[in-house]
């Protein structure tokens, strides 16, 4: 595997380094490291561990040998919707992204996004095989925190292995996943850091619900979880419903799902529209306390999302939502507020070359309503007048601090997807009447026409569940990785994305015939890995 010979445990305040002893280290170690058999000698040093990890996930890189720029769900999150085709851009902005979107870089091996992608994901499971591997071959007595700390580290490993192989790998249900080369399956830690060969896609999936399970079974002997950061019982289930659905477990995918979202009420209309900035909203289940003093700001997930983050990013490039897609919201369904339509076209260099003024939009017929509609929009959502907006631009983000820099949190999972995962999960088993039934929890909280005896078959329910994913988890990271368990392609020829800034990712086959949906692995792991030749690039 790719390493740096440091394995690096952050802690919520200082960072904890185990090595191994060579004379290298020993002259470059900094002075707040730790031993391995030190950071790894009781529960509550073990517990810091963890809790390095929880900072990990939404953080700027802090791994010598990884890349700062791109790194962390912060950038992953919108770097998947980006890819994906769900989250638009209106322009080049400063660059950031366009590579996604033009589909040049995940079908890069030297590129950042992958090799940051597939870096720290292992990092994830080694700091995890520390500790189950410190745990097994240790007299540690068990206690409600052990416990805790374990059910953390197997679910985290569950987590990387499934974002590993679910991105590096064909999809399960549109390949052959018996065969299928899937992501190298390491369970221990220490040099001489030598990898492994690919294990096949059937290989990693059974190694994931081993470890999502033994996570559950911890976790449910486990002290309660400080904070949302953490890595719950309720946030294991739906790991593993999310595992489940992937591989079209469709039963464990329901029952997990919904053992997920209990305790999680949905969010009702004021608290859908307040901004998703922060973990405390009741449906959330999973997410990352965002520690100021210590975030990326202008790699943070606000900073690709958000319409008023006062960041180059953003003030010419607002985020879209599909024009296709948002056309079907109807006038009753709250959601319709989270994006604005006829907001006006101020950017001369929007991609859609209609921008800049009145006589280019057609939604407007004289300067004066033009740029009073750009100012009331300025004024609401605390953007700067520096900032452009754009027809069918998110104001689904919101920042505590509308047009400052300050970090938010970032949600990595909340109920709603829970209970159209477990919609998805019983129209796959063709169980209507279920199926409606966890469809008309979320489609009645935010419509009010919402009718859920309008879908009386798969295809109508699948139909259905698919637009509300798309509309509910906007900008949340799912688009891609849908796509690929749907089978769906890339066509953005209605959505108001430009064919120019997108180029090759503005049209794609389906995953199924199309192997450019899977990431490229890393050439720097291709070039250390003696398991792995170039015969085994995607």
């Amino acid at each position: 595997m790719i390493r740096n010979k440091k394995y690096i445990f952050l802690l919520a305040f200082a960072a904890m380094v185990f090595v191994g002893c060579t004379e290298e280290y020993l002259e470059t170690a900094p002075t707040d490291s730790i031993s391995e058999s030190t950071a790894l000698s009781n529960e509550d040093n073990m517990y810091l561990v963890v809790n390095g990890l929880h900072r990990m996930m939404y953080g700027q890189n802090q791994l010598t040998g990884g890349e700062s720029s791109r790194s962390g769900e912060s950038h992953f999150l919108p770097m998947f919707d980006a890819v994906g085709g769900s989250i638009i851009h209106s322009s080049p902005g400063n660059g950031w992204m366009t590579s996604d979107l033009k589909w040049t870089s995940h079908t890069n091996a030297n590129a950042t996004t992958g090799f940051n992608l597939w870096f720290q994901r292992y990092h994830f499971i080694e700091v995890a095989n520390a500790i189950i591997n410190k745990a097994a071959g240790s007299n540690f007595t068990e206690t409600e925190k052990l416990n805790n700390v374990l059910g953390q580290a197997y679910a985290y490993r569950a987590w990387a292995y499934w974002r590993l192989v679910t991105t590096f790998s064909k999809g399960y249900l549109i390949g052959n996943p018996s065969t299928d080369p899937g992501v190298p399956i390491l369970l221990n830690e220490g040099a001489p850091y030598e990898g492994g060969p690919r294990g096949t896609v059937e290989d990693v999936y059974t190694q994931i619900y081993s470890d999502i399970n033994t996570a559950i079974s911890y976790l449910g002997k486990a002290s309660a979880p400080e904070d949302k950061s953490h890595i719950s019982i309720n946030a294991a289930y739906g790991i593993k419903a999310r595992v489940a659905l992937s591989k079209g477990d469709w039963q464990i995918a329901a029952d997990n799902a919904a053992l997920a979202r209990n305790g999680y009420p949905l969010l009702d209309e004021s608290g859908w529209l307040s901004g998703f900035n922060t973990n405390d909203l009741s449906e959330v289940i999973w997410g990352g306390y965002v520690i100021d003093t210590e975030t990326n700001y202008y790699q943070s997930y606000f900073y690709y999302v958000a319409f008023a983050f006062n960041g180059s990013q953003n003030r010419s490039n607002p985020k879209l939502i599909s024009k296709e897609l948002y056309d079907r919201i109807p006038s009753t369904d709250y959601r319709n507020k989270g994006w604005l339509p006829l907001a006006p076209n101020t950017n001369p260099a929007a991609s859609n070359d209609l921008g800049g003024s009145y006589e280019t939009d057609p939604n407007y017929d004289n300067e004066d309503d033009f740029w009073d509609a750009w100012e009331a929009i300025i004024t609401e959502y605390g953007a700067t007048s520096g900032h452009n907006t754009h027809p069918y631009m998110n104001v689904k983000f919101k920042q505590k601090n509308p047009g400052g820099i300050d970090p938010d949190d970032v949600i990595y999972m909340r109920s709603s997807e829970m209970v159209l995962i477990e919609a998805e999960a019983k129209a796959m088993l063709n169980d209507v009447g279920g199926a409606q039934n966890a469809l008309d929890i979320l489609g009645s909280a935010r419509d009010s026409a919402f009718d859920k005896t309008a879908f009386t078959t798969q295809a109508q329910l699948m139909d259905e569940i698919k637009w509300q994913r798309r509309v509910e988890l906007w900008g949340e990271g799912f688009s891609y990785h849908d796509n690929i368990r749907w089978d769906e392609g890339l066509d953005q020829t209605n959505s108001g994305a430009s064919e120019v800034l997108y180029q090759a990712g503005f049209m794609q086959d389906k995953p199924s015939v199309n192997d450019d949906w899977i990431f490229q692995i890393p050439q720097d792991e291709l070039d250390a890995n003696p398991f792995l030749t170039e015969a085994d690039q995607n």
